[in-house]
């Protein structure tokens, strides 16, 4: 069976990353963004956000847009490498068991 990346599995990191793998590469999203289009709260997408981080798939900046402090979030090339593989790991599997 192929292999999935544990960490691109769980269904709201593998959601981060669809979205952000989806950007043109150099694009970035910013955390409000992500954040209400996963229908996900603060706290909720931070934690992930840390987990894939600390993996080396997401990269962020913090700036200041006048006094207001905002968050920017991509893909790295190592995410977009593991994204890819992880997705063809799935395509693996559904095409066994349509073979099976």
């Amino acid at each position: 069976m192929a292999a999935l990346n544990p960490v691109i599995h769980q269904p709201t990191r593998l959601r981060i990353m669809a979205a952000l793998v989806s950007l043109p590469e150099g694009d970035r999203a910013d955390f409000t963004l992500l954040r209400d289009l996963l229908e996900l709260t603060d706290g909720n997408l931070s934690v992930h956000l840390r987990r894939l981080e600390e993996a080396g798939y997401v990269a962020t900046e913090k700036t200041f847009v006048g006094r207001r402090p905002k968050t920017w979030i991509w893909a790295t090339e190592s995410g977009r490498e593991a994204f890819a593989a992880h997705v063809d790991a799935l395509e693996k599997i559904i095409r066994q068991t349509k073979e099976a």
